[in-house]
């Protein structure tokens, strides 16, 4: 054969070797897509149910008509299915939820109905009715008192004699409802022997996560409170409305809401007196613990008529409510203040000028020690959740200088 022809044979068998990879890469590539497709069939991610599409055999209706709430969110579906979406987050006013990526979602399921085949796995099922309750988030039995469905509480996480809450307290003298351990060390045995339906902790279960994780390995789905992340006041209180719906109250906790709602707005939005308030506690070692600028009590401090001393303390300590000073720094921003606000829900209650002054000697220099304008809160106000709009008052009278009828505060002798 000449040589022409040899690299023409040459040629050829180049081409048809590049023809069987260019085949064989083709072959690859639509064996990866035919598995990742069929993949894709068996297993759903968040991304495929966008928005309300969260089954392809549930269809969206409508969604809770929350007026002040940002931490949550409610999604109705035909045949009284209802998509809860609790963010974890401290969501800006403007965005509902916050980052998508840091939410957790339930799926409420009525009486009778079985869980979709095809529900995601991020959303847990909440099957209806939802009974004996573990409620150790404590700052939302007052909602559950509110929206007349304490009966669906079984367990609590304080004993008997820490609740201010009058109906908790009878209910638990009365054994209707039984003490099952603090947040951190619940009584698994009692919760899970008398078929506990779902935990209601508050964000505090997230300093022992194991417990968390054991409950959920029980089988008992755990809600996690974040009615404290909501900026405005009445958005804390709206929450009523979402344990409402988890008890089938949904009427009773809606109403509920509206009338606290009035009392608060009558009240809100007071011309400003220019007066300067400090809410704030002093802890074991001497730090003193004061609310951050968005806080819901800052606001109602501003709602009231007054301003909060503290004008722009933000992100020191993530999405916490509060932060810690030294006491050298709150001496700078509060000395001037015209009236302190003790909290006393950690550190307990005070009674006299004395008992607060005892706790640091710099404290006498304050002009509201001075001139006697030192409050402080009951130790029910945390427990109170439903009564804002009566503390709201009290700020507005405190600022007015009438202190004789309050609710939720006292002037220290």
């Amino acid at each position: 054969m000449s040589g022409k022809g040899l690299c023409a044979a040459s040629g050829e068998k180049e081409i048809s070797e590049m023809r069987k990879r260019k085949i064989f890469t083709l072959y690859c590539v639509i064996l990866v897509m035919a598995v990742s497709l069929g993949l894709g069939a068996c297993k759903k991610s968040q991304e495929d149910f966008p928005e309300n599409e969260i089954s392809e055999s549930l269809v969206y209706s409508h969604s809770m008509d929350l007026k002040y709430a940002r931490q949550f969110s409610v999604d109705y579906y035909e045949g009284g299915y209802a998509l809860v979406r609790i963010s974890r987050e401290k969501s800006d006013q403007s965005d509902v939820l916050g980052d998508l990526e840091a939410v957790d979602y339930f799926l409420v399921i009525p009486e009778g109905y079985q869980v979709p085949v095809d529900l995601p796995s991020y959303i847990i099922p909440l099957q209806q009715p939802v009974e004996n309750i573990y409620l150790a988030a404590s700052a939302a039995m007052d909602m559950f008192v509110a929206a007349d469905a304490l009966d669906k509480i079984r367990f609590s996480g304080l004993k008997t004699e820490g609740w201010y809450i009058k109906e908790a307290r009878e209910a638990m003298e009365q054994g209707k409802i039984r003490y099952a351990g603090r947040y951190g060390a619940p009584d698994y045995e009692r919760i899970v022997s008398e078929g506990c339906g779902l935990a209601i902790e508050n964000t505090m279960i997230y300093h022992t996560p194991q417990v968390k994780e054991q409950l959920e390995r029980f089988g008992i789905p755990v809600m996690v409170d974040y009615s404290s992340y909501e900026t405005e006041p009445l958005g804390r209180m709206e929450w009523v409305r979402l344990y409402g719906l988890l008890t089938g109250k949904e009427e009773s906790a809606k109403k509920a809401f509206e009338s606290e709602a009035a009392v608060f707005e009558a009240v809100s939005g007071r011309e400003n007196t220019g007066k300067t308030v400090a809410f704030f506690y002093i802890t074991d070692n001497g730090e003193v613990n004061v609310r951050k600028s968005s806080d819901y009590l800052p606001r109602m401090i501003e709602q009231a008529g007054g301003k909060y001393v503290f004008q722009n303390l933000e992100d020191r300590e993530g999405d916490s409510s509060s932060l810690i000073l030294q006491m050298e720094e709150f001496y700078a921003a509060a000395k001037e203040a015209d009236y302190l606000i003790y909290n006393s829900a950690v550190d307990g209650e005070l009674t006299t000028v004395k008992e607060l002054t005892e706790k640091n000697s710099l404290l006498k220099e304050f002009r509201a020690v001075r001139d006697g304008n030192v409050f402080c809160t009951s130790p029910n106000l945390y427990q109170s959740s439903m009564a804002l709009g009566r503390f709201l008052s009290d700020i507005h009278e405190m600022l007015d200088g009438r202190d004789e009828k309050l609710n939720y505060l006292h002037r220290l002798k």
